[in-house]
């Protein structure tokens, strides 16, 4: 018995089950939270197919994160899956989207109160499951301390890993910041914090281990893990986003720490220890409390926005500030040591780009021990590769070795050189806490862009004001957007930000400019070609690439998007090819277009079985809002297929879906067709046809931007038009990351339309 527990129908479970719609809530060992079963038309089965889908609530997690499946194979009844498996039960199926699913068995239905709010929490508190995941809140690193002092709270910055701990009853689990268990690791903790008998929760903070003056000491807590010596590991905690049966998030971050002291500091009168600690806030002048951190040996501080939400991504609202500039970077070799010393001479070190390439960053040969030395090479001689990871050669003195680039270093350093190496470095210890394809060179955002939250999209970093103040702007104080009020200076203002992001999916591509001279709500005019002596930063393709149409263009540095936005272009778009032939394409897209009556959540269901459907296509999809109403699903190509195939493979996946699943997707794009519907607007792929771009505003009341997301992040969007000009700076400090490794993932039709049983013609 793979699962154990009850079942609770959502509604009228008769007509559920008649419809072909059967919505339903789990309550098992395993499986948790809301779920439907949908009917599908199928010709060739023996049996009606039936599509399990989650549905979007706190138990939903990416796939990329947990498979309940691989994380929780074995039988409730303690029996293991090879046992199992022996004893005649049937093995796991890896089901393609049409594959049938077992109608649901009839289970005793249980009801839930709902829990009656607790006294002392704050008006904002909900009622809610304590759900069985938690994506934390993450800092942004600033150049400087916000000007209002009284509008932030300063902690310590802890040189420690970031540790969620999940309260329920008896059960207590602590997850690092990627939602790794790490409760085994961490026994003695696990242990003081059950002592303390705290209520239901999430509680959110960081592990650390102080050194003789009780200052955290981040090489003595990698010495703890690696030696599996943790009583003397020690807990602060700052944030409390779920408690006692209620969500806390949208409560102001005053009120959950409030809630959090109160009760911490109760439990440690009962019961007193060491290892669990409230972080307390600084009463002084946010200049002093940096210099006082400093002189003590701290890393830095934390600054955070009072009255803010908690929000499960890195925002704005919480700011780090450093005492000396230190971030993590991937190991990619190692040089041979000179002298006295054994192991490792020096670490090789390295950064990734946005298009997921291993940029050689220096090195650094400080900080080691001799324990950490024979522990370092016995982790490397594991991870021994045959050539460079980097993506250049590197002026490596000697024959380095080199490595699988897995292992990610902790090192402070006194500056950036302009040839991007770092200078006076010094080891600090290996993570384990963040995978090494995240680590990216960290940029500190102007304290400008976080100090005034309502207009954060007007004020440009310094670099951008420079672009901007070269071009002149006519009528910058016109308003193009009557809902927001934002004007045409503010917009090649937010152009000049986002620059360096957007240039990344605009460089190398021919794009079609949508202008707007009578602002939103006016006429749009569609300008694939023009004239480009007035728009610098913009320049004409050979009329060679397409031939019988006038020269295409092309935005070649960061100063088109200013031009542009000055000649009244508001949105961006580019086609699926590059600039070097149009004869094949390098990407296909999937546009989903939600018809009237559709609900968000319908549109990011859509998304997960598009995406879904895809990766057992073999192809890998990355997902960006569309800043309107929908979402785009972007699979890298290799340019192998003429334009009528991909279009025609596209059409043919959309094709699949409708059928296959017809209560969400349809294939005709008509307004009539797609009412309560989503149609998957696969002409995108044609030759000549465009889509916005990556960081590119939309002519649309509110003027939201294309921004890319991680999978994991679908749950927590509001809408395709999530973000706007306006709310950009939250989302900068993520950039790109989240389409890490496009490149890399282009892939060839060739198997994708064979699974698919697509042929040409």
């Amino acid at each position: 018995m793979w699962d154990n527990g009850s079942w609770q129908p959502l509604g009228d479970a008769g007509q559920g089950l008649r419809d072909g719609n059967l919505k339903f809530e789990l309550h098992g060992h395993k499986l948790h939270g809301k779920w439907v079963l949908v009917r599908m038309k199928g010709k060739s089965e023996k049996q009606v197919p039936w599509l399990l889908i989650k549905e979007k609530d706190d138990f939903a997690r990416p796939a990329t994160e947990f498979s309940v499946v691989d994380e929780l194979p074995d039988s409730v009844k303690g029996r293991t899956l090879p046992a199992a498996r022996k004893a005649g039960a049937a093995a796991p199926i890896t089901a393609p989207i049409t594959a049938p699913v077992t109608a649901p068995v009839t289970a005793p239905v249980t009801t839930r109160r709902a829990t009656p709010r607790a006294t002392g929490l704050p008006p904002e508190a909900t009622p809610a499951v304590l759900p069985a995941t938690l994506s934390p809140q993450l800092a942004t690193l600033a150049d400087a301390a916000p000007g209002d002092p009284q509008a932030w709270l300063y902690e310590i910055k802890f040189d420690g890993y970031r540790l969620l701990t999940r309260i329920h009853g008896a059960d207590i689990q602590l997850f690092t910041r990627n939602g790794n268990d790490w409760t085994a690791k961490l026994l003695p903790l696990h242990k003081a914090i059950a002592t303390l008998k705290l209520p239901a929760g999430w509680y959110d903070g960081e592990i650390v281990v102080p050194d003789e003056n009780g200052a955290p000491d981040f090489g003595a807590l990698q010495q703890a893990f690696d030696s599996a010596a943790t009583s003397d590991i020690v807990l602060y905690l700052f944030d409390l986003p779920y408690f006692n049966g209620h969500d806390l998030r949208a409560a102001p971050l005053e009120a959950r720490r409030a809630v959090l002291e109160g009760v911490l500091k109760g439990a440690l009168k009962k019961k007193a220890s060491d290892s669990v600690r409230f972080s307390e806030v600084f009463d002084a002048p946010p200049d002093r409390v940096l210099a006082s951190a400093c002189q003590l040996g701290l890393e830095g501080v934390i600054a955070k926005r009072r009255g803010a939400t908690y929000q499960s991504r890195r925002s704005a609202n919480w700011i780090k500030l450093k005492c000396s500039q230190r971030q993590e970077f991937v190991i990619g070799g190692y040089t041979d040591p000179r002298g006295a010393r054994t192991g490792v001479g020096a670490l090789l070190l390295g950064v990734f780009d946005a298009d997921g390439t291993l940029r050689h960053a220096g090195n650094v040969g400080t900080g080691f021990n001799e324990r950490t030395l024979a522990a370092l090479k016995l982790k490397l001689d594991a991870l021994h590769a045959p050539k460079s990871p980097f993506s250049a050669a590197t002026d490596i003195a000697g024959k380095p070795h080199w490595v699988k680039p897995t292992l990610v270093a902790e090192v402070s350093f006194a500056e950036w050189t302009r040839s991007g190496s770092i200078r006076h470095a010094v080891f600090h210890g290996l993570r384990t806490d963040k995978p090494a394809r995240l680590i990216q060179r960290e940029k500190a955002v102007s304290v400008k862009t976080v100090s005034k939250p309502a207009k954060a999209g007007v004020a440009a970093e310094p670099a951008s004001h420079a672009l901007s103040s070269r071009l002149r702007i006519t009528n910058p104080e016109r308003v193009i957007d009557a809902s927001t009020g934002i004007t045409k200076v503010e917009l090649v203002r937010y152009y000049g930000v986002v620059g360096d992001l957007m240039m990344a999916h605009l460089l190398g591509r021919p794009v079609s400019l949508v202008r707007a001279p009578a602002g939103v709500g006016g006429e749009l005019f569609f300008q694939k070609h023009a004239e480009t002596e007035k728009l610098p930063g913009i320049r004409q393709l050979d009329p060679a690439l397409y031939i019988s149409h006038p020269p295409m263009l092309e935005v070649a540095a960061k100063q088109g998007l200013l031009s542009a936005a000055q000649w009244n272009v508001v949105e961006f778009h580019t086609l699926n090819t590059g600039t070097r032939s149009f004869e094949h394409p390098d990407r296909v897209v999937f546009d989903l277009d939600p018809g009237e009556g559709v609900g968000w959540a319908q549109v990011q269901e859509a998304a997960e079985l598009v995406h879904a459907f895809l990766t057992q296509l073999g192809l890998t999809a990355f997902l960006k809002t569309s800043g309107g109403k929908g979402l785009h699903l972007v699979a890298p190509l290799r340019k192998v297929h003429d334009w009528d195939t991909v279009k025609g493979f596209s059409q043919a996946v959309v094709a699949h879906l409708a059928k296959t699943i017809p209560q969400r997707f349809v294939v005709k794009s008509g307004p009539k067709n797609r009412v309560g519907k989503i149609f998957i607007d696969y002409l995108r792929n044609g030759l000549g046809a465009s889509t916005v771009c990556a960081w590119s505003a939309r002519a649309r009341p509110g003027l939201g931007i294309s921004v890319p997301v991680a999978w994991g992040e679908l749950k927590s969007l509001r809408g395709g038009d999530h973000w706007t000009v306006r709310g950009v700076h939250a989302r900068l400090a993520e950039g790109n990351g989240p389409w890490l490794g496009y490149a890399k993932a282009a892939r060839g039709l060739g198997p994708a339309m064979k699974a698919l049983g697509f042929s040409r013609g």
